[in-house]
């Protein structure tokens, strides 16, 4: 057991290792698009103007409503193989699935987020706006200095949420072939005849990236708190 989950020719550590790369790389990729489109759909969803609030409302139930590995076969099959395929013929499989998880999470996690990031807009009272104009700032500079660093507190628990629900649902990449950590152990599983033992590593694998980052969280949080109370 102990030669299987070792470094060199005879272990798997060196493929699962490298597929826990491309899972935190993905994570990483997926979380500033998805927070941006969250952002933008939130934004679109508390417009005056009814176009804008329709057309929020309408991406986040179909990208709520849909399961994720179903739009990710959506995404790969439809748009990103063939699209990549004719425009890039010698990009790889490795690079057209990569961008075709990034694309698919970002569009389920911004789809989320935007209600996070919706409510977190709502606890706002609105004299926090009517102050910075007051002051004869412009409604961007409003938003930029008053409103996003409370939004950033408010809604940070919630998006904390999200990131660990990412970082676990990047193992549906495995499904177009992305060498990540489910497909490495996938195939080491089945050489082996060991899915137990390295499965059961996998797991250990996921919950030390869990922990790692709720305490990062925890870091963040806790800087933002200190923010606000030498305010």
């Amino acid at each position: 057991m102990l030669t299987l989950l070792s470094w060199g020719p005879e272990g798997w550590l060196d493929e699962i290792m490298s597929g826990v790369l491309v899972t935190v790389s993905l994570a990483l990729s997926t979380l500033p698009v998805g927070l941006a489109l969250g952002f933008l759909v939130a934004l679109a969803k508390q417009s005056s103007e009814p176009n804008l609030r329709k057309a929020g409302n309408i991406y986040t139930t179909i990208f709520r409503g849909l399961p994720e590995l179903l739009t990710l076969f959506l995404i790969y099959f439809g748009v990103a193989l063939p699209l990549f395929t004719y425009l890039f013929p010698n990009s790889g499989d490795q690079f057209t699935s990569f961008i075709a998880g990034m694309i698919a999470l970002a569009f389920v996690f911004s789809s989320y987020a935007s209600e996070v990031f919706l409510s977190a807009f709502r606890a706002i009272p609105r004299g926090q706006y009517e102050g910075g104009y007051a002051i004869g700032l412009s409604h961007a500079r409003t938003m930029w200095l008053i409103i996003l660093p409370q939004l950033v507190r408010i809604a940070l628990p919630g998006l904390s949420n999200l990131w660990l629900i990412l970082l676990k649902d990047t193992s549906l990449v495995s499904a177009i072939g992305l060498s990540d950590i489910l497909r490495q152990t996938s195939i080491a599983a089945r050489v082996t005849k060991e899915p137990f033992l390295l499965f059961g590593f996998a797991c250990l694998v996921y919950l030390l990236l869990a922990m790692i980052s709720s305490i990062g969280i925890g870091g963040i949080e806790k800087w933002t708190n200190r923010r606000e109370a030498t305010k």
